[in-house]
């Protein structure tokens, strides 16, 4: 998830499990709790395609996490002396601030190695996109309406509770809406007599109305499609698009190829471009904009050359959300349209 969610998340997380006792400090380390996981980021690994499969790794398992809980505590309280009385309130904090970082990192569809080191398996449901007004808007509401309010009241600190309670609920839909969206996917996918080996669908940018469709084929060839739903059916349109899985035949070894199709899970787009071998995650964009794409080889007569992974610049197209609100709402234009035609 975003850092302003996260951090926002630790800092609801924090006022939740400590904020009648100590006040603003709770959301204070609540905050800088949710953040710290995601610094790994700035923790340089010398090749683009480690910093892209490595983050999300180890400084997101639990047994690190929980391992680094006692210290973060300790040193806390040599900070706070005068709330050494409680110990026990704080470990709750740091340890809740982090399990609820992974857990909703996993919501997502990036991937989470939260069994690391003992399994290296990203965990990534796709239920929810990594930026959600709807569930991060309340939760802030919340921690600001504890920040603000007085705390004779103890209303902020209700409202704080009452926002997390619905974000989670929020959570929990994302899951019920994303069950409901894949059985229609493959029922209409059926029916269209479809054969696809590997089936995504994750949810829409901003949005659980919305969910893109990636259905993979055994040749590498893949269709992508949308489903709204207010669409009111259960059809599924889908586009193919061409996948050079042939320029992987001599790449079979290479570390970059066989760690990119590992961590996508298999959900890659392989293209050639000015001579470039080029792997893009199919999971996170949208055709032909991809956010992770990396070039693996250079093109030879005959065969491919192995090159150094580079990292390609993301291609954001800030006018696709335009009309992935639009989709979201086609079926009521659509019908809006037509009564008035009538």
């Amino acid at each position: 998830m975003d850092s302003l969610t996260q951090l926002t998340l630790g800092a609801a997380v924090g006022e939740a499990v400590m904020g009648r006792k100590i006040g603003r400090k709770a959301m204070l380390w609540g905050a800088a709790c949710g953040t710290l996981p995601d610094l790994d980021v700035f923790l340089p690994l010398g090749d683009p395609v480690k910093d892209f499969t490595y983050h999300r790794s180890f400084s997101h398992s639990i047994f690190v996490l929980s391992l680094l809980t006692p210290l973060l505590v300790w040193l806390i309280l040599k900070l706070h002396p005068n709330l050494a009385r409680y110990k026990k309130s704080w470990v709750a904090l740091v340890w809740l601030c982090f399990m609820t970082h992974i857990l909703l990192d996993c919501f997502t569809v990036y991937g989470t190695q939260v069994f690391w080191p003992f399994s290296d398996y990203p965990v990534g449901w796709a239920s929810i996109f990594i930026i959600d007004p709807l569930y991060t808007v309340p939760l802030l509401c919340g921690v600001i309406a504890a920040l603000v309010m007085n705390r004779t009241s103890d209303l902020g600190y209700r409202v704080n509770r009452a926002t997390l309670t619905l974000t989670s609920f929020y959570l929990i839909w994302s899951v019920a809406a994303q069950t409901y969206v894949t059985a229609a996917v493959e029922d209409s996918l059926t029916r269209q007599a479809v054969a696809y080996d590997k089936l995504l669908v994750s949810a829409g940018p901003l949005n659980t109305l919305l969910w893109r469709i990636i259905a993979k084929q055994s040749d590498g060839h893949y269709y992508e499609g949308y489903y709204s739903l207010l669409d009111g059916h259960r059809e599924v349109t889908l586009n193919r698009y061409e996948s050079r899985a042939d320029l992987l035949t001599d790449l079979e070894n290479h570390w970059p190829v066989k760690r990119l199709r590992w961590f996508t899970k298999g959900f890659l787009k392989v293209s050639q471009t000015d001579g470039a071998v080029v792997i893009s995650d199919l999971r996170m964009g949208a055709e032909p904009s991809y956010v992770f794409s990396f070039i693996v080889a250079e093109s030879g007569n005959p065969h491919v050359s192995p090159v150094p992974a580079q990292r390609l610049p993301a291609n954001r197209d800030l006018g696709m959300l335009k009309d992935v609100w639009r989709r979201i709402w086609s079926c009521l234009l659509y019908t809006s349209d037509a009564a008035d035609d009538n």
